[in-house]
């Protein structure tokens, strides 16, 4: 969530621009200074970057969409209920089935089928929304028109010309999300450019088309940031009688142990050893609190997203997929308070 500073700042900067589309500016002393930089860094010429950028266009449709003021965070029960819909499980299980193959072979590294599922289901629908906007107006739009986090979109911008470059894409081909996010499993370009996999042995990585490939991609990402094969992602927890005095119950960080958790008399069924990392998160139910213990696994998928209820979510269309009952919801009793409120609205 932009802070309200940077929200006024860009609703000041949207007043000023006009309601459609218009062409960037090339001649700009910033564009030409990215076109130099992208000269002197990377071998491309202004012969190859000047005419491209003249077809680029800034959409203020873009600048609202990632500068309005955010809207009430859902509750967890609202959140889950968008992704553990029958049509997206039943979705699920189909592709599951019609992609066995890929789904196996980018599962025998050890992350497992259902999570890789899960995450296409969550982030597009398996594909069914990746996104309009052509990925290089909005990384441009952002880079150039968007002050608060012109730096960091300048760097992506500059990722995605060389992804183009590397896999012989059209730079003004690719469409994606408002931010740039890209293909089935929605990878940003410098994602792509270090997790993206080439499945299917064609010596292409394509994230929009090539089940192989958003397959392979999705279980590289999550095995590079610390997946671990055979353990959970979480399981659910009780806390009736626990001691949560100074616990941070709305962080996605591994700052307890199993150990530590159990110590303070947090009860839940997990095959691990008494040192593996863990996190306490509580959740918003229509009942009252949730709570759900989060291991190493549960932080590789934060990776991806960083959000507890994003993780959790993950978690429960993996496991309706495979037909495995969902966490159980506990009944809801009042923990020991912790010294602030444990409940996040960041997310």
């Amino acid at each position: 969530m932009p802070h309200a500073p940077l929200q006024a700042c860009a609703v000041a900067l949207l007043a000023s621009l006009p309601a459609a589309a218009f062409g960037l500016d090339g001649q700009r002393a910033d564009v030409q200074d990215f076109i130099r930089q992208m000269q002197q860094q990377h071998g491309f010429s202004a012969a190859q970057l000047e005419p491209l950028f003249a077809q680029v266009e800034s959409r203020p449709s873009i600048l609202a969409a990632i500068s309005r003021p955010a809207e009430k965070s859902r509750p967890w029960f609202e959140y889950r209920a968008i992704f553990l819909t029958d049509r997206r499980i039943e979705r699920g299980r189909a592709t599951a089935q019609q992609q066995a193959d890929a789904l196996g072979k980018a599962a025998a590294g050890g992350v497992p089928a259902d999570v890789i599922v899960a995450i296409t289901g969550v982030e597009t629908f398996y594909g069914e929304v990746t996104g309009k906007h052509r990925v290089i107006d909005a990384l441009a739009t952002l880079a150039f028109d968007y002050p608060p986090r012109s730096e960091f979109f300048r760097r992506e911008l500059e990722q995605f010309l060389l992804m183009s470059r590397e896999e012989t894409l059209d730079p003004l081909g690719p469409n994606g999300s408002y931010a740039g996010a890209m293909g089935i499993p929605q990878f940003m370009p410098s994602s792509f450019r270090q997790y993206a996999v080439d499945g299917d042995g064609d010596g292409r990585r394509d994230l929009w088309s090539s089940w192989s490939d958003v397959f392979a991609s999705v279980a590289n990402y999550l095995g590079r940031h610390g997946w671990r094969a055979g353990e959970p992602v979480m399981v659910t927890a009780d806390v009736a009688g626990a001691d949560l005095a100074g616990l941070r119950l709305d962080t996605i960080e591994l700052t307890e142990t199993v150990g530590s958790l159990r110590g303070r008399g947090v009860r839940f069924e997990v095959a691990l050893p008494d040192t593996a990392p863990a996190a306490l998160i509580e959740l918003t139910g229509a009942a009252g609190p949730e709570y759900r213990v989060g291991f190493t696994n549960f932080y590789a998928i934060t990776r991806y997203n960083r959000s507890r209820m994003y993780a959790s979510a993950v978690n429960d269309l993996a496991q309706a997929i495979t037909g495995a009952a969902p966490p159980a919801v506990p009944p809801a009793v009042p923990p020991t308070p912790p010294a602030f409120s444990s409940v996040s609205t960041a997310d």
